[in-house]
């Protein structure tokens, strides 16, 4: 179970991490799988977008970093705290009546995921 738990915060790491790179080498690529419409057109649209990317570049190295020089229930406490990031989305994009796919499809699911590998780590099961 350890290296079940610990791997899947590894694949979530680097997902995390290969989105956010997506995010700012093309940010309206990226945005189209994310559930909700492309923002308006814009000179600045395609630098927020990067925001996003940049944030999620870092999330990902932050567990990778926890994962390095952390003990395993850390790791389970910033999978955890980080599962926030796709429910959020999740239900934003349910609110906005976006994609219903996308929101529990991707977001939904990888929040799931998260919660999952974070419980054993946290309390000690592995």
């Amino acid at each position: 179970m350890h290296w079940l738990a610990l791997g899947t915060a590894l694949l979530v790491a680097v997902a995390i991490i290969a989105i956010g790179i997506r995010y700012v080498a093309s940010p309206f690529a990226a945005t189209r799988s994310f559930g909700l419409p492309l923002p308006e057109n814009g000179a600045n649209i395609a630098w927020w977008l990067r925001l996003k990317g940049v944030r999620d570049i870092v999330s990902g190295l932050a567990v990778l970093a926890f994962m390095m020089w952390g003990a395993p229930s850390s790791v389970g406490i910033i999978l955890l705290v980080e599962a926030i990031i796709p429910a959020g989305d999740m239900l934003l994009i349910l609110a906005a009546k976006g994609s219903t796919a996308s929101a529990l499809g991707i977001h939904g699911l990888t929040a799931v995921i998260m919660v999952f590998a974070a419980v054993p780590l946290i309390v000690g099961l592995v």
